[in-house]
Order: structure tokens, then sequence, then C-alpha cells
């Protein structure tokens, strides 16, 4: 579920073949190619955001939803941007279930540095809250319709008014803290479709379009097995940050604020995925010059790491709650 889809990419023992075939059988929206990723993606998901008119949230911290803030200084390829906070965040008294027909959201930020958490918005149903500050330890709660589909992302490096105006170093939406529209590429996806198809959801974590945090999801409340335990970690790997080769580093401030595409670092129809080379049976990454696509695959074996990486996609069934954390392992 991501832009223009299948992007997205998770590693573990899902069955890859039929996951597409539900998935590109129950979603139906077509992913528009990235601003700075020309790649072609096929038609994957279904992500109408759907959500309730006041959702909850609850967090461990104190921020109101609203709230404007400085400007931290990100640099996703150092050490202090994935190293743990000095002071995990302390369990807050457990959060109450979520209202029936809907599932608990939770963001966990394990980083250094402060998080701006955006979620895609959708002119039907739209989420009343779509962004959302999560301070190194901190973790907030939010509950979204049981049919709900979109993205979540961080945004690093943002500085806002009072009117919630002003821009994000990576992920920026619009320059808008209340997220109306799509994020700024690299930028690191969580891919949420709940209740897809036959009582199940398809879940990722997605690189399609580069990356700018790490990040990983557990899912809990369910009857299915957890893919990636609680530190990240998957049968094929575990969550490290990116390395990023020069060219494919995006700076700001001759700071890396994250790690684009092949596609949008080098160009060419090979790893555009385009002319003779789009298409799932053409758009081969071991035939490429360079498999560009190990780039975020060693970083995180279980996320999607180009278009048609459909074994990332990962199912969920009874009535799944998720927990979205951005840090490394």
């Amino acid at each position: 579920m991501g832009y223009v889809k299948r992007r997205g990419q998770r590693s573990g023992p899902l069955v890859a073949l039929v996951v597409v075939a539900l998935v590109g059988a129950v979603l139906t929206v077509v992913w528009a190619a990235s601003p700075r990723d020309g790649a072609s993606r096929e038609a994957a998901a279904k992500i109408q955001v759907a959500a309730s008119s006041s959702p909850a949230v609850t967090r461990a911290g104190t921020q109101s939803p609203g709230k404007t803030e400085g400007s931290p200084t990100p640099s996703p390829s150092s050490k202090a941007a994935t190293k743990k906070p000095a002071h995990h965040s302390t369990a807050a008294a457990p959060a109450a279930p979520p209202p029936a027909g809907y599932r608990r959201v939770t963001f966990f930020n394990d980083l250094a540095q402060t998080i701006w958490v955006a979620a895609t918005k959708a002119n039907a149903h739209p989420l009343a809250t779509t962004g959302w500050v999560l301070k190194p330890g901190q973790t907030i709660n939010i509950n979204v319709p049981g049919k709900w589909g979109g993205r979540f992302w961080g945004r690093t490096g943002c500085s806002f008014n009072s009117k919630g105006v002003g821009h994000c170093q990576s992920g920026d939406c619009g320059g808008r803290f209340q997220c109306n529209g799509s994020g700024a590429t690299p930028a690191t996806l969580a891919e949420l479709a709940l209740g897809a198809w036959g009582g199940m959801d398809f879940y990722d974590v997605s690189m399609v379009d580069g990356s700018n945090l790490p990040m990983y999801i557990n899912i809990s409340h369910s009857t299915t097995k957890d893919q990636v335990n609680s530190r990240g970690c998957s049968a094929g790997g575990c969550t490290k940050p990116v390395v990023c080769p020069a060219k494919m580093q995006v700076k700001t401030g001759g700071k890396v604020v994250g790690c684009t595409t092949a596609c949008a670092a080098y160009g060419g129809d090979a790893y555009c995925c385009r002319a003779k080379w789009s298409g799932r049976d053409h758009c081969i990454p071991s035939k490429w010059p360079v498999d560009y696509t190990k780039v975020f695959k060693r970083a995180e074996p279980y996320a999607y790491s180009y278009a048609y990486d459909d074994s990332a996609t990962m199912a969920c069934r009874g009535g799944c709650n998720y927990k979205i954390t951005f840090g490394v392992t």
C-alpha cells in the first residue's frame, strides 16, 4: 500500500502470490509515481482513509496534537539520529480498549530526535487529526475505524507557527502540521488496510519511495503470529539504519535527512521500471546494473524495497491492533 503500489516490502513467511492476488482484488487505489521517483507502480491497494470525526488520542507525554515545535537537527545516517533516547517512555496507565468497531494504533519514538507523525487524509470519512508531535521516548495511541486504510509516516526537522504552517526537512506535507495530502519523498511509510478481505488486514513498511526514518510494525490482539518481534527483528534480520550511497543521499543544510531511490538518483528505464523494464515480470532488480534495492532491504528485511516486492505484504486476522515504532533494533 504505498504511493503507486505495490510498494512496501516485508520479509517473513507470507504466501506472496496469494497476498498479491487478495490485495489486488479488494484494494483499488492506483498509487501515483512520487515526485522524486519516476518509477511506475501498479494498482494494488484501496486505501480510502475512513476515520472517525473525533478519533481518541492518548499519550504518555503531555503534548497537545496541535502544539507546534521547534526544529531538531536530524541526520538519519548519524548515530545521534538512531541511538536510543536517554529516557525511554515509562509506561503510563494502560490505555482503555478502543471502542467497538475501532482499532488501536500506537506510535512509539525510540529515537533521540523529535518526530512529527503524519497520516494520509481522504475526502470521504477523513481523519480529524492527521499530525502529532512525538518526542523521544514518547508513546501516542489513536483509535481508527476497523475498515480504515492509509499511511502513516514520520517527519523530521519541522518548525510550525501558531497556525500550524511551516516546513519539515523530510516527509513534509505541504507545509502543514495537520496533513492534508501525501508527504514529500523520501519517507518511510507504514501502510495499513484494515478489514480488507475475509476479515483480514494487510499491512507493511514501505521504502519504495526511499527512507527517512527506521520503522517497524508489531501487531497485537490478534490470532496471527507477529512476523516482526518487539525489537524489530524478523526471520530475515533486524532493523538497522540505512547505509545510503552518496548519490542517493538527500541533504538539507549539509546534513543527510533521507535516502532516495535509485530511480530518483540515477534515472534510467531499468531503475525506474519503465519501457522494457516495466511491470512485475520485467522490473527485476537482480538484473539492474546495480541492485540498489539492497540498500533498503539490508536495513529492513521485512519492508518493501521496490514497487513489486510483494513478499513484504503481511496479513493479520482477528481485529488486530498495531504498534509503529520509529527506531532500530
